[in-house]
This record gives C-alpha cells, sequence and structure tokens, in this order.
C-alpha cells in the first residue's frame, strides 16, 4: 500500500491562480521563462527560474540565485497574498488538452516510500541537478513544484474522484498554451488517503529530480532537528497523482546531424538487412516494433521482424533500444546518446512536419520518428529495476507549477 495525504496548501485565490501559475522549470531555459514571465510580476517563474531577475549569464548555481528564489517566494506570499488553508486537504486536479483528458490527485507522498521503492523510477538523475533542486527546497522551505507520478487505477478512487468533480471548482483556467486546468478540493480526504491503501505502488512518471531532491532535503532537513520523528512536513513531497489508463505519452523522436559516410542508398541497403524497409511511409508509426524514417525529402517504413525480439526483455524490446542497438550504434557511430553531439531529440509535440523541416533545412541529415512508449512499458522496466533508455518518453500536457505550494 502507499500513503498519500492531506496537508496544508499554500495557494493562490482563485482570481489570481492564473497568473501565478507557469509551466515546470525544466521544460524551458532561462530565456524561454523570461519571456512567459514578462510583465507579470505574479508568475512563479519569479521563484522556479529566479535567474531571470538577475543580470544575463549569472552562474545558475551561485547563491545569489537561490537567494533571489527565496526573497522572490516571500514578496511573492506577501504580495498576492497566497492563503495557506487552515484545514490540511487533497485537490482533484483534471487538465484538458484537445481532445484528451486526465485528472489526478494533488497531494504529498512519503519520502519513505521513495526511499524503499514503493514509488518506483525509471530514469537515472544527474548529480549537478539533483544538486540545484534539493539547494533550491531547502532554501525556499518549500515545495513549489509537484511530482507526476502515476498508478494502476482503482475503481474506489476512480469512483472518488468523480464525486469530486460534480462539485463547484476551486480554480478553472485556460492556459495561454491552450491547455484548460481545474482543481475541485476534496470534501472526504481522509477516504482518499484510505482507498490509496489498496494502491501497491506508485511511479515516477515525471520529475525524477524533484523527487530525488524531496529525499535528500528530507535528510538535510532531519540532521537539523534533534527531535526528529519522522512525521515532520519535510518527510512528505508535493505530488499528483494520476491513474496510469488516463495518462499520453508522446514520442521522443530523434535526428542525427549526417550519415556517419554513409550513402543513402547504402544506408537503405544496411538497414534492409535488419528491418523490412518501405517507401513512402506514414511519418508517425502506427504500432510498436515501428520506426518511420525521414531521409532525402521521402519517408521509410522500418519494420522489426517480430521473431528477433523478446518480448519478455522490457528494454531490449522497447522500440529506442531497437534504434540504438540496430540503427544509430551500428550504422551511425553512437554509442551514448546522452553524450554524443550528433544526435538530437524533438519532443513528440512538435509533431514530424519539425523532423522534416529540419532535416529539409540541412540542420539535420536523418529523423527518426518513434511510436510512443506506453505506460506498461514504462511500469514493466521500473518493476524489472531497471532503468529506462535516455529520451525514450514524452508526458503532455504538464503540470502547472503553483496551484499549490507544501511548506516544508
Amino acid at each position: 500500500m502507499v500513503t498519500f495525504r492531506s496537508f496544508h496548501a499554500v495557494r493562490p485565490p482563485a482570481e489570481k491562480v492564473a497568473q501565478v501559475a507557469c509551466v515546470p522549470y525544466d521544460v524551458i531555459n532561462s530565456e524561454e521563462a523570461a519571456v512567459l514571465a514578462e510583465g507579470n510580476p505574479i508568475s512563479l517563474l519569479h521563484v522556479t527560474r529566479p535567474e531571470i531577475d538577475l543580470p544575463a549569464g549569472t552562474n545558475l548555481y551561485a547563491d545569489i540565485v537561490y537567494d533571489t528564489a527565496r526573497l522572490n517566494l516571500d514578496k511573492l506570499i506577501a504580495d498576492v497574498p497566497f492563503l495557506t488553508d487552515e484545514q490540511p486537504g487533497l485537490f482533484a486536479y483534471r487538465q484538458i488538452m484537445g481532445d484528451h483528458s486526465q485528472t489526478g490527485l494533488l497531494g504529498v507522498c512519503a519520502v519513505d516510500e521513495y526511499d524503499d521503492d514503493t514509488i518506483r523510477k525509471h530514469e537515472r538523475t544527474r548529480q549537478d541537478k539533483e544538486d540545484d533542486r534539493t539547494r533550491h527546497v531547502v532554501t525556499l522551505g518549500m515545495q513549489a513544484e509537484p511530482v507526476f507520478l502515476a498508478y494502476r487505477g482503482t475503481s474506489r478512487i476512480d469512483q472518488l474522484v468523480a464525486e469530486a468533480c460534480a462539485e463547484e471548482p476551486l480554480y478553472d483556467f485556460t492556459a495561454p498554451d491552450g491547455i484548460q486546468h481545474t482543481v475541485w478540493r476534496i470534501q472526504e480526504p481522509d477516504a482518499v488517503s484510505s482507498a490509496f491503501f489498496e494502491v501497491p505502488l506508485l511511479y515516477v512518471a515525471d520529475g525524477h529530480h524533484r523527487s530525488a531532491s524531496a529525499s535528500r532535503a528530507r535528510a538535510a532537513c532531519a540532521d537539523k532537528n534533534p527531535n526528529h520523528t519522522g512525521y515532520e512536513d519535510y518527510n512528505f513531497f508535493l505530488a499528483v497523482v494520476f491513474p496510469a489508463d488516463q495518462l499520453r505519452i508522446l514520442p521522443y523522436n530523434r535526428t542525427v546531424k549526417d550519415l556517419n559516410g554513409h550513402t543513402p542508398e547504402a544506408l537503405l541497403a544496411a538497414l534492409g538487412e535488419t528491418f523490412t524497409v518501405s517507401e513512402n511511409a506514414a511519418p508517425s508509426p502506427a504500432n510498436k516494433g515501428e520506426i518511420a524514417m525521414y531521409l532525402g525529402g521521402k519517408w521509410y517504413g522500418l519494420t522489426v521482424p517480430s521473431d528477433s525480439v523478446d518480448a519478455a526483455d522490457p528494454i531490449g524490446s522497447l522500440d529506442v533500444s531497437i534504434l540504438q542497438e540496430r540503427v544509430l550504434a551500428p550504422l551511425f557511430g553512437i554509442a551514448d546518446i546522452r553524450t554524443d553531439k550528433r544526435i538530437d531529440f524533438v519532443g513528440g509535440i512538435r509533431g514530424t512536419a519539425e523532423l522534416e523541416k529540419l532535416v529539409d533545412s540541412g540542420k539535420a541529415a536523418v529523423a527518426f520518428s518513434m511510436y510512443p512508449t506506453s505506460l506498461d512499458d514504462l511500469m514493466n522496466v521500473a518493476d524489472a529495476n531497471e532503468i529506462m533508455p535516455p529520451k525514450s518518453t514524452w508526458f503532455e500536457p504538464k503540470l502547472r507549477s503553483g496551484l499549490a505550494m507544501h511548506r516544508l
């Protein structure tokens, strides 16, 4: 069973929430954050991306960056002003993006369960990013952005969420990117917490560095507390949990800058030794085991022979693994996609037209359009205590930060 509990939310009033709420810190760079926050002094980006209020070129890990984040947070809480709920609560949170809708629950999860792998991971974290988010959280004394978690849904939780969503919403706004965000307060949070006793595991969908930093922040806070009990607020971290069957993963496509000395004809011939190659293919693969390749102004389909894939291998059976092991490494000499500068990644939200644009402009020599990794694939990898290949999943829509914060 997992722990999912209510908390004293620190949150903006309804009339200010659309101005406060922002995209997660890690999906934009400093320049993009500055553009999004321009003319909006109460955007949470002033807290999650405080370098936008400092001189250009400031070291992102300098003391002044974290100090500015804390000053901006204190000012934001006072100026908006933020409310602190007297009673601990849970919230239903629905996102609508085009014809896709997903509804999760906003609350806090136990750091202990992250540490003991009841909350399962599928990505490695980078030390510098862990260090950054840990220092950010400790300096703020606040978790400002939730972790995105998934679970195998239950009918009882679905029913409780549906009942909550039948009430008048607490927040309801459409962000500049067209995504609608609606939040309801759960009237019986204890019933929801109890229902999660039926859920054996949670899975980190997005936010591995935020969840890792919650663990490290807890350790730092506990070290400073001679009366540590394990029940303090810093033992829990802010999260939105979604039933896996509602979530949508978009593909993470690839482009390569050169053909590694191959002519297009030689490359196609080499691919034909491993795949069934077809011309005039659809830009987006229709099934697992299919990859679309854009080369020389034309889409080709690469179909993997089913008898050449071990379906029981949670890593080796992934299309991104097949592309890496059968194409990128042997034909392009790209052994490590995390460090090789010849390969780039394009989130599926940008569509296959972006791949065509990059190749047609000469910025890339070839592009690969992938079939999206499934939630079952992700959970199977996590259950096997394995790590997904880099750049395997792209979740949309992203959570909006600033709907509620969790004070440590």
